[in-house]
């Protein structure tokens, strides 16, 4: 089977061929590091990696490129209201620059323990100001653009395929609801490329240009990034549906116009949201529950990865605490099932070759399947308990966590390793000692101080061992 990949660009599943044989290039949209990273944050990233964990077992060489945005993302869509990072670095008394790294270490952390391989390149919109201005100075040449009090603007009556990445009906926008506070601007479409420093407003982050001092617009960035390190035709780029109808269509207007190619990207993928009670997780409505949460509350963060796999990355997927823990049950049991059979030595039995071949074939084909992550975990559970012998079972959780990404190689289950604090050790030592010596009104008063704090104790003939739980 080959792969497939379902296309925005094509609205369907196509069979992916790399422009360059043997090489697949790929660009996500990465994080806007004006504040922590949610969980819901982290699902592109997830995508992204089960994206690129399946070119690799294609035997394909990946270009990988996730751009850090740390300028130029201001509040509205419409080109309007404060810049994001400029407001975060205001309310904090830091420096945008310290802000932005605070934040872009945060989510690097949570990449890494979410078992996300390493980009190839990972660029700094700040960092990239200099092609930034020279893909607004080619699209100016060409007379795509206008200046106004504001700003240099793209014009998209100029890109008559503007609307039909994502589907819009241009014709029934309402007035003004891509302007916002935007005076001069032609069309409610039209975007930023180069935003002017307000008359007083003095900002951290500000460059000279060609048309005045001044901050690339948000889009501009993406395109000027990803040509840089894959060219001006690609592969796959990747993000958030929420990028379809604004961001992923001004970065196609710009491109296409500026490089005079179509497409510019041969394959679009984008992931669905993560709800919370209903709603998109999103930190403006004051969500922002992120990995450490989980972390406290006593789940390990490839516990998070394994709730993600339980959903096709194109689905809605629904985040409860109670989700949470039913994941965090699976994934400790596939771990000790991988855990017992991780040192058995020998080969195969004879007569196993053909159920092997079917349960490899069956897994891949789900990967295939545009990254079907639901069916590929549930042919690793019927290898866990299936009665294959223990080297067939470890040889094909092994290579099927090459994909998954779980661990089932290096990791404990979380239950199996004694945790250490030494208050914490102290008391649980003072409680055995109570129990021992018959103390129980001592042993119960010490079990509910530590309950209270989420902390489980389990006892045994030989002492007691504590957990956090919350």
């Amino acid at each position: 089977m080959t792969l497939r990949l379902f296309n925005t660009r094509t609205r369907q599943k196509e069979g992916f061929e790399p422009i360059e044989p043997g090489h697949a290039r790929v660009y996500s949209c990465g994080p806007t590091v004006y504040a922590p990273q949610h969980i819901g944050n982290l699902r592109p990233y997830l995508f992204a990696d089960l994206l690129k964990r399946a070119l690799l077992a294609e035997g394909l060489r990946v270009t990988h490129v996730i751009n850090v945005t740390d300028v130029g993302h201001l509040a509205s869509d419409a080109d309007s209201g404060e810049d994001k990072m400029e407001r975060a670095a205001a309310r904090a008394g830091k420096t945008a620059a310290a802000i932005a790294a605070s934040y872009t270490e945060q989510w690097l952390r949570d990449r890494r323990r979410l078992h996300c391989l390493e980009a190839e390149h990972l660029c700094k919109a700040t960092e990239h100001i200099a092609e930034q201005i020279e893909l607004a100075q080619r699209l100016e040449a060409k007379g795509y653009t206008y200046r106004i009090e504001d700003g240099l603007y793209f014009d998209t009556s100029r890109f008559p395929g503007y609307a039909a990445f994502a589907r819009l009906d241009l014709s029934g926008q309402e007035a003004g609801a891509r302007i916002g506070d935007v005076a001069g601007k032609r069309s409610p479409q039209d975007f930023a490329l180069w935003k002017f420093a307000a008359p007083g407003v003095t900002r951290q982050q500000e460059w000279d240009s060609p048309w005045g001092r001044g901050f690339p617009g948000w889009h501009l960035e993406c395109s000027a990034m990803s040509t840089r390190y894959l060219g001006t035709h690609f592969d796959i780029h990747t993000g958030g549906v929420d990028h379809i109808p604004v961001h992923h269509t001004n970065e196609i207007a710009q491109s296409e116009c500026a490089f005079d190619v179509h497409p510019w990207v041969n394959v679009w993928m984008h992931n669905e949201f993560l709800d919370l009670g209903g709603e998109k997780l999103s930190k403006s409505k004051g969500h922002a529950l992120v990995l450490d949460d989980l972390i406290e509350r006593g789940f390990e963060p490839l516990a998070y990865r394994y709730f993600f796999l339980q959903a096709h990355y194109r689905q809605r997927q629904a985040f409860s605490w109670e989700e949470m823990g039913a994941a965090a049950t699976g994934y400790r049991r596939l771990l000790r099932a991988a855990v017992a059979v991780r040192d058995a030595a020998g080969e195969a039995r004879g007569g196993e070759d053909a159920a092997i071949d079917a349960l490899r074939t069956r897994f891949w084909d789900a990967v295939r399947d545009d990254l079907n992550a639901p069916r590929a975990l549930a042919v690793a559970w019927e290898v866990a308990r299936s009665a294959l012998s223990p080297p067939a079972q470890r040889a094909l959780l092994l290579e099927f966590d090459a994909w998954l990404g779980l661990g089932l190689a290096t990791e404990v289950p979380q239950d199996d390793v004694q945790q250490s604090d030494p208050r914490i050790d102290a008391l649980v030592a003072e409680r055995f000692a109570a129990r021992q010596a018959h103390d129980f009104a001592t042993a119960d008063r010490i079990r509910a101080q530590l309950d209270a704090e989420g902390i489980e104790i389990q006892d045994g003939k030989d002492g007691s061992k504590w957990r956090r739980v919350r």
